[in-house]
């Protein structure tokens, strides 16, 4: 029986851990043929390539730095070496910073535009030129674009960049059949997320959802298997919140 993504490739950035990698597996697990990007841990992205290729499946482990042009365009050149062709693209990297903005550096702010902003317009610039017609790209975004919580400042402001950007390249992709997408999650059972963060902020932050709980990996999966399936072909230039109902 063909699987949904059978004979696509797909990119998923920043995907050795958290949302990225189940993600990865997720698209893996439909048939797509999937790059593990990582930055600065080969251990992570080669067991997220050990457990694709456990249960049947393909990828590859590239390393690339997505606020670097130049790594960017290597990471989709060695894409097309491998798989001679895309058909996915999934914006996944990004840094978490939370703080007041009074007591944000300039380089802690810059570090976040370079690879939550600069990041997905670098990757989105290399699947204008390389995509095929008819594929299919999401930007990870957040609610916190939405909640104007205290400390997310630096954050909201490069997710808000991220949505727009996904917007434009939604219409300016659209005469090929390209659709771009955007999912929000709300907070999710992840190492950046629980990170520097106390047993009562994740319950009050879980209260939140209507399901009283802090949402897993796989519910972000599910929702980004939807946005790059032939089902969501009428799906472009939308912003899905996966948040429980928080936001």
């Amino acid at each position: 029986m063909k699987k949904p993504l059978q004979d696509k490739v797909a990119i998923i950035t920043g995907s050795s851990r958290g949302i990225g990698a189940e993600i990865a597996r997720t698209l893996a697990g439909a048939g797509a043929k999937v790059v593990v990007n990582f930055t600065a841990n080969p251990s992570a992205a080669e067991a997220v390539c050990a457990a694709i290729a456990e249960a049947g499946g393909e990828s590859l482990a590239v390393k690339a730095d997505v606020s670097d042009p130049a790594q960017v365009r290597m990471l989709f050149d060695a894409t097309i070496e491998r798989f001679k062709h895309l058909d996915i693209l999934v914006n996944n990297a990004g840094v978490l910073l939370s703080r007041q903005i009074a007591d944000i550096s300039d380089e802690e702010f810059d570090r976040v535009l370079s690879i939550n902003v600069k990041g997905v317009f670098y990757a989105l610039r290399e699947a204008a030129k390389w995509m095929a017609d008819g594929g299919r790209v999401v930007s990870l975004s957040s609610t916190v674009t939405r909640l104007m919580l205290p400390n997310y400042g630096a954050y909201a402001a490069s997710k808000g960049a991220v949505e727009q950007l996904t917007r434009v390249f939604a219409k300016e992709m659209g005469e090929r059949g390209v659709t771009a997408n955007i999912v929000s999650p709300g907070p999710i059972n992840t190492e950046m997320f629980n990170s520097g963060k106390n047993k009562e902020t994740i319950e009050r932050m879980a209260a939140m959802s209507f399901q009283g709980r802090i949402g897993e990996p796989e519910d972000i999966a599910r929702v980004a298997l939807f946005l790059v399936s032939e089902e969501a072909g009428w799906v472009t230039g939308q912003n899905i919140s996966a948040s429980g109902g928080a936001a």
